[in-house]
């Protein structure tokens, strides 16, 4: 029985793929793999905008908050795009042609399409790659996970307020992350 062993692609060759045509779809480089990434809904827009509204207050010269953040957590066959990042001040400023490493809080709002182990693959890439809080914000449960490099993972439900440790010492609650967008 022949076998078909596929060669992965390395960040070198993930770089020379074209940019997507507006509207089109990006790419994601996992394990050495080309993944297309589809367009987020309304509702997990909607979730990551007023994220980036209350992280952003929260972290004011401390970073930045921006989302579809791309960064290379591992030097050969990885090139991810977080739904959510806090970039240190001192990070933004450098000068790179992509973040190295990842950012220091990765959040990802959860979508019908993510798996768990895609989750939890993630995870483990980040955490190990320079983050120093994984987020994962289910829209469906109205909460949101934090994981930590030590192995440490709690879970914040409606009625709680989370610490920004990370955000110069601040809190946001978790009803707010959910409620309508205000302006």
């Amino acid at each position: 029985m022949a076998t078909t062993t596929s060669k992965l692609m390395t960040f070198a060759e993930f770089e020379r793929i074209p940019n997507p045509p507006e509207g089109g779809f990006p790419y994601e480089l996992r394990h050495g793999e080309l993944v297309k990434v589809a367009p987020p809904k309304f509702q997990h827009s909607r979730v990551q905008w007023q994220l980036r509204r209350l992280l952003g207050s929260a972290a004011g010269s401390a970073g930045v908050i921006d989302k579809e953040i791309g960064f290379r957590a591992l030097p050969e066959y990885e090139f991810r795009i977080a739904d959510l990042a806090f970039i240190s001040r001192a990070r933004w400023e450098g000068p790179q042609d992509y973040l190295e490493g990842a950012p220091e809080i990765v959040i990802e709002v959860l979508s019908p399409s993510n798996t768990m182990t895609e989750m939890l693959d993630r995870e483990k890439l980040c955490l190990e790659n320079g983050c120093q809080e994984f987020w994962v914000v289910d829209i469906e449960r109205r909460q949101v996970e934090v994981s930590t490099p030590d192995g440490y993972t709690i879970t914040f439900k409606p009625g709680q307020e989370m610490p920004l440790p990370l955000l110069n010492g601040g809190r946001i609650s978790v009803d707010e992350i959910f409620s309508p967008a205000e302006g």
